[in-house]
C-alpha cells in the first residue's frame, strides 16, 4: 500500500468513526436548522459523502461535527433552491434561522443545548399516536432501521414504515415546533419522553433479534438521554427510569459467557456487577422513594435494586419483590409485568404457585406470543419434574425466539431434559 493510499484509507476509517459517534447528533442539529425530517437526513448524508471526498484531500477538520454541520446546513438549503418543492417563504426562514443558529430560548441559559432532546420532545409529540412516536424516536433520534424497529415490535417492515412516513407528514402539516417545550407543559409531556427512552434502552439491553443479545450503544444513548433529563427536568419518574436504566446495565458484563451465551441472574457472576452504577441507581431510587411522588417506572427500579443489594441469589428477598410487583400491578397493569410478578410468587412459594399463574395468564391470550412467557413456564414444569410438558414449552419458546443467544440457552435445557 502506498504512503497516499494508506493515508486515505485513515481518514476513510476516521469518516467512519466520526459517523458512528456523531451522525445522530448532527442530524438532530440539521432537524432544527432545515425543519424537515427527509431534508436533513439528505443533507446528513451528503455531508458525509462530502467529508469522504475533502477530509484526505485538506485533512479531517478539527470539530468534525460543527464541518459536518455547516456542511449539511449549505448542501441543505441548496438542495431547497433547486427542488421543485422550492418555497421562497420557507428557504427565507431557514436562512433567517440560521444567520444565528444559537436558539435564544431560556434553554439555552439552563445549558441545555442538545438538539437531539429537542427531537425527543418532537417525535413524542401528544399530537402523533404512541406507537407513532416510539417508531419515530428510534428511526429519527436513535437511527434505528425500520426494519429493526418492525422486529422490535413484532409488526411488518411496510406497516411501519407507512407508520413513519404519516408521523412525518403530521409534524410538517400540524407545523409541530423542533423545541424542548415550556415549563408548563413539561411534566405531561414528559410521560411519552419516558416510555420512549426505556423502550429504547430495552432494545439495547436486551436486543429484539440478531446474533448478539445486547447493543450497547443503544443502551448507552438511552442512559445519557436519562442524564439529560434528569438534568433538565428532575422529576420524580425521570429518576426512577434513570435508575432503572443504570441497576440494569450494571448487570450488563455479567449477562453473557465469553462465547456469548445467555446467564440468568441467579448464575450471574456478580463480582462482574458495576459497582459504580448500582452505588448511583441505589442512590435515585432513594431519593425519589423520600419524595413519595413515584410511578412505574422508580417501583421496577426499587425491584432491580432488591437484586441489586442481595450478595448472592439464594440471599434475593422475594417476599419484598412480590409485595413491589403488586405495587406495580396497581400502578400500570400489563400481561408481562403479570409475568414477571407470577415469575417472584415461584421463587416465594414455589414453582406451582408460580405456575398455576402463568398457566392463568396464557389461558387469557395475551402472551401467547410471547416467547418468555414459554420459557419461564417450561421452567417451573422442569422444576416440577414434568418432563413432557416442561418440553413442549420450549419448543413453543424456541419457535418464537428471534435471538441467537437466547435460542443457545433454550436448545441447551432441552438437550438436559433428554439426558
Amino acid at each position: 500500500m502506498t504512503h497516499h493510499e494508506d493515508a486515505a484509507e485513515r481518514v476513510r476509517e476516521r469518516v467512519d468513526a466520526v459517523y458512528r459517534s456523531e451522525s445522530r447528533r448532527v442530524y438532530a442539529t440539521l432537524v432544527r436548522l432545515l425543519g424537515d425530517f427527509d431534508l436533513a437526513e439528505e443533507a446528513l448524508h451528503d455531508a458525509f459523502r462530502a467529508a469522504l471526498e475533502q477530509w484526505p484531500r485538506d485533512g479531517a477538520p478539527a470539530n468534525p461535527r460543527a464541518w459536518l454541520v455547516s456542511t449539511g446546513r449549505f448542501k441543505g438549503i441548496d438542495s431547497l433552491r433547486r427542488s421543485a418543492r422550492f418555497d421562497p417563504l420557507l428557504a427565507e426562514s431557514t436562512e433567517r434561522s440560521n444567520a444565528d443558529t444559537r436558539d435564544t430560548e431560556e434553554w439555552d441559559e439552563e445549558g441545555v443545548e442538545d438538539d437531539r432532546l429537542r427531537l425527543i420532545f418532537t417525535c413524542c409529540h401528544p399530537a402523533l399516536p404512541p406507537a407513532a412516536q416510539v417508531a419515530l424516536t428510534l428511526r429519527e433520534v436513535c437511527g434505528l432501521t425500520t426494519e429493526e424497529i418492525a422486529r422490535a415490535f413484532l409488526i411488518p417492515a411496510p406497516t411501519l414504515a407507512q407508520r413513519i412516513v404519516r408521523a412525518k407528514a403530521k409534524i410538517r402539516d400540524a407545523r409541530i415546533p423542533y423545541r424542548v417545550p415550556a415549563l408548563a407543559d413539561l411534566p405531561e409531556r414528559l410521560d411519552s419522553v419516558l416510555r420512549v427512552v426505556y423502550l429504547v434502552f430495552n432494545e439495547g439491553y436486551s436486543a429484539s433479534s440478531g446474533v448478539s443479545l445486547t447493543r450497547h450503544d443503544l443502551s448507552g444513548e438511552a442512559i445519557r438521554l436519562g442524564r439529560l433529563l434528569v438534568e433538565l427536568l428532575p422529576e420524580p419518574e425521570a429518576m426512577g427510569l434513570l435508575a432503572l436504566m443504570l441497576l440494569q446495565e450494571s448487570r450488563r458484563a455479567a449477562r453473557t459467557s465469553p462465547a456469548g451465551d445467555l446467564i440468568l441472574l441467579d448464575d450471574q457472576d456478580r463480582s462482574l456487577w458495576n459497582r459504580d452504577q448500582i452505588a448511583e441507581g441505589l442512590a435515585l431510587v432513594e431519593r425519589v422513594i423520600k419524595s413519595r411522588r413515584f410511578g412505574p417506572y422508580t417501583l421496577q427500579a426499587a425491584i432491580a435494586a432488591v437484586h441489586a443489594t442481595a450478595p448472592n441469589a439464594a440471599a434475593t428477598d422475594w417476599a419484598q419483590i412480590v409485595g413491589l410487583y403488586d405495587g406495580l400491578v396497581r400502578a400500570d397493569p400489563s400481561p408481562v409485568v403479570e409475568l414477571n410478578r407470577a415469575v417472584a410468587v415461584a421463587m416465594r412459594d414455589g414453582p406451582l404457585a408460580g405456575l398455576v399463574l402463568i398457566d392463568a395468564l396464557l389461558a387469557r391470550g395475551d402472551l401467547a406470543d410471547y416467547h418468555l412467557a414459554h420459557a419461564a413456564r417450561a421452567d417451573l414444569c422442569r422444576r416440577l419434574k414434568r418432563t413432557a410438558e416442561a418440553r413442549a414449552s420450549y419448543e413453543r419458546a424456541l419457535g418464537l425466539t428471534k435471538q441467537e443467544p437466547e435460542r443457545r440457552f433454550l436448545e441447551r435445557r432441552l438437550a438436559e431434559l433428554l439426558e
